[in-house]
């Protein structure tokens, strides 16, 4: 028999319930978001991977300009990744030393720098950097921006640049990008109007960005070179860092682009 509960209600009668049940409800079904790369529905990821192919083909006859584009998210403490460290050194190294609330805190200020100055040299607080980046279907050109947040803004002010620096070829740029918030925001709308005719979006279906977007790849290795093993002090010295790293890809490059 399950042991049960008394609780006087408002209205003067007693509900009864379950302990066990109350602990049933709170803890086995509570809600919990699911973690991890979900996996795309094999048809969509398909006919994604046709459509691309289309796009590619059309590229390499010169027709269009295609570019993959995608956001990333660095952390200015060391990630516990294998093989950064030896094994004695791993505790030496705060992978999480702030509290979710002053996590929260540090990338408030940095958003109101950030939009009040809009200059890394007066931010001084943060926690987590990003970086805009789109890479050319055969060329391995890497296009990116470090901004404080992904936001529609700053988006804007970033393909504005990549078109300028590509409108002299006369050809259409396709960018090819996952189906996120981001990318179809409404306040676009002035942007690709803009460019209109020589620029346009090709959205990915659903979780399918993994799979079909080589700059995924790209973010994985720029990731170990800028943050392996190292914690920084202040989000202006992993700005730095960052920077740094992508104007030695252009150089000799830390990543390569198999198309």
């Amino acid at each position: 028999m399950l042991p049960l509960s008394s609780k006087k209600t408002d209205d003067g009668f007693t509900k009864w319930t379950s302990s066990l049940w109350a602990d049933y409800s709170k803890k086995t079904s509570a809600y919990s978001r699911p973690t991890g790369r979900l996996a795309p529905h094999p048809a969509e990821l398909a006919w994604a991977s046709l459509a691309r192919a289309a796009l590619e083909y059309r590229a390499r006859r010169g027709e269009i300009i295609v570019l993959y584009a995608d956001e990333t998210v660095l952390w200015r403490f060391a990630l516990p990744r294998a093989g950064w460290w030896r094994t004695a050194q791993r505790a030496r190294l705060p992978t999480r030393p702030l509290r979710q609330s002053q996590s929260r805190r540090a990338e408030s200020l940095t958003r109101q720098a950030g939009v009040r100055y809009r200059s890394w040299s007066r931010i001084t607080s943060g926690v987590l950097l990003r970086v805009m980046g789109a890479v050319q279907y055969g060329t391995s050109k890497v296009f990116s921006k470090i901004v404080p947040h992904c936001e529609t803004e700053g988006l804007r002010q970033y393909i504005h640049p990549v078109m300028a620096l590509l409108r002299h070829t006369g050809k259409e740029v396709v960018m090819v990008a996952d189906r996120s918030g981001l990318h179809r925001a409404k306040k676009l709308a002035s942007t690709l109007a803009h460019w209109h005719e020589q620029f346009r979006w090709h959205l990915l279906p659903a979780h399918c960005g993994h799979h079909l977007n080589p700059l995924e790849g790209f973010w994985r290795v720029l990731k170990d070179r800028i943050s392996a093993g190292r914690c920084f002090p202040d989000l202006p010295q992993l700005y730095h860092r960052t920077r740094r790293v992508l104007m030695e890809h252009q150089a000799r490059p830390i990543y390569a682009f198999h198309w």
